[in-house]
């Protein structure tokens, strides 16, 4: 018999953390890659302390920012408390990127040559929670008539593999372009940061896990937001950029 492959201990506590439960808008903040905290037992995954800070193993800011729009909305977030170098929680455990070996320019000998075993014991202590618990959400939400509006919260880096992103703040959206064209049309109409439809990520690089999973699925209105990370740098950054989203989306809602 196969030893079983223990992911999380008493220690690490759970992997999923809301708050705002009763948040009365119908708003749904969730933020996948919120956290750079590894499990206990992974220790350092073989990377040194500067690739465990880098992007490659959260986003950083983008917590900050959730939480100051579920403020400001008062709006239920939903967020993985570890790293997605553990688990990618918007990739689905078929692909590739859901336990990277590689990330940009760093190899992840942590996650090198995994078994079945382990990716499986990574899925159903990780990936599996977390959308139980959206997927919970949205149930009771339903069942005592509160709408429901998927955004999804991340960052990205100034520069990916030596080229500078001029993009400032991405809307991204698949199939169901609904709330992003309303708030991309808010954008455009008072111009403060360079916004674009699907940047620096779009469907095609598979971003849009979680928005089909509850989103598109259950035909709720849904979007992704990614702001690049030098904008939230910093807590004077965050609160700029805070308002600044808060806006888009509370007047798109109510268009």
């Amino acid at each position: 018999m196969l030893a079983q492959v223990t992911v999380l201990n008493e220690v690490d506590g759970e992997c999923v953390a809301v708050e705002r439960p009763n948040g009365a808008s119908p708003v749904l903040i969730i933020c996948e890659h919120a956290s750079r905290q590894l499990p206990a037992r992974f220790d350092h995954l073989g990377l040194t302390e500067e690739a465990l800070n880098s992007h490659i193993a959260w986003d950083p800011g983008a917590l900050a920012v959730a939480r100051g729009l579920s403020e400001a909305l008062d709006a239920t977030l939903v967020y993985q408390r570890f790293s997605r170098l553990v688990y990618d929680c918007n990739r689905p455990p078929e692909a590739a990127g859901a336990m990277p070996e590689r990330s940009e320019v760093y190899d992840i000998p942590g996650n090198a040559g995994l078994s079945d075993e382990e990716k499986k014991a990574r899925t159903d202590a990780l990936y599996v929670p977390f959308h139980a618990a959206i997927r919970a959400l949205i149930r009771d939400r339903k069942a005592v008539g509160q709408d429901t509006v998927i955004v999804t919260v991340h960052s990205f880096t100034p520069v990916y593999h030596g080229k500078t992103r001029a993009v400032e703040i991405g809307i991204l959206h698949d199939d169901d372009s609904r709330l992003a064209d309303g708030m991309l049309a808010v954008a455009n109409a008072a111009p403060q940061y360079k916004v674009e439809r699907n940047e620096p990520y779009g469907p095609a690089d598979g971003v849009t896990h979680t928005l089909i999973l509850h989103g598109v699925a259950n035909g709720l209105r849904n979007v992704m937001i990614e702001v690049r990370n030098d904008l939230i740098a910093d807590q004077a950054g965050q609160g700029v950029v805070t308002g600044y989203l808060t806006r888009l989306l509370q007047q798109s809602l109510d268009a």
